[in-house]
Formats: C-alpha cells, structure tokens, sequence
C-alpha cells in the first residue's frame, strides 16, 4: 500500500509565499514522475508542475518563474515552493506520483487527498 500525503496550504495574501510538501510512504521500490495538480471551484483539474525521476521539470505557462518543483528522493518527498503567488491560484493542490512497489511491477499512479491553497486580494 501507497500513501501520498500533501501539506503546506494555507491562506496568503497576494504576493505572498507558500512551501508545499507531498511526502510518499508505504511500499515503494522507485518513484518515476512525480507532479502537482490543482483543481479550483468550477474548473478543470490542471498540471501545475512535474518533474521527473532524473530531475527534468515542466510547468504550467501562468507560474513559470514563479513556482519551482522540486524532489528529495532519499525521503520521497517531492516540494511546490511558490512565491509571488495571485488570487488566480486559488486551488485544492494535488500531488501524483507513478510509483512502483517492487522491482517486477509496473508503476501506479496514486494521488494525495489535496491541500487548499487560498490567496487573498
């Protein structure tokens, strides 16, 4: 069994700052792409950032330079530093992960229960 747990939201005014954090546990032989999703009310749920087992990332157009993805492999975690943050980021975040259990298995995608991240005008 594979948990994703996510952390760091909270409320922020525009401009502010925000760390969050998406730490895997349970049976994990390799962890391959790991990424951040977002969901606000009444929208689609979007890739926000992504980064794979090697180190390359990729993000959304609206929070390059921005927001930086980044990952800790000897604790599986994987971060969403995000600076300079907007009302337009209002959202439930999600992390993802394809992880794999043992070294014969394909990888499964799991996912966190999401952290609201709330940023006021």
């Amino acid at each position: 069994q594979v948990h994703l747990v996510e952390s760091g939201g909270g409320l922020v005014q525009s401009g502010g700052s925000l760390r969050l954090s998406c730490a895997a546990s349970g049976s994990i032989f390799s962890i391959n792409v790991m990424g951040w999703y977002r969901q606000a009310p009444g929208k689609e749920r979007e890739l926000v950032a992504r980064i794979i087992s090697g180190g390359s990332t990729s993000y959304l157009d609206s929070v390059k330079g921005r927001f930086t993805i980044s990952r800790d492999n000897a604790k599986n975690t994987m971060y969403l530093q995000m600076n300079s943050l907007k009302p337009e980021d209002t959202a439930v975040y999600y992390c993802n992960a394809a992880i794999a259990s043992r070294a014969s298995d394909y990888a499964k995608l799991y996912w966190g229960q999401g952290t609201q991240v709330t940023v006021s005008s």
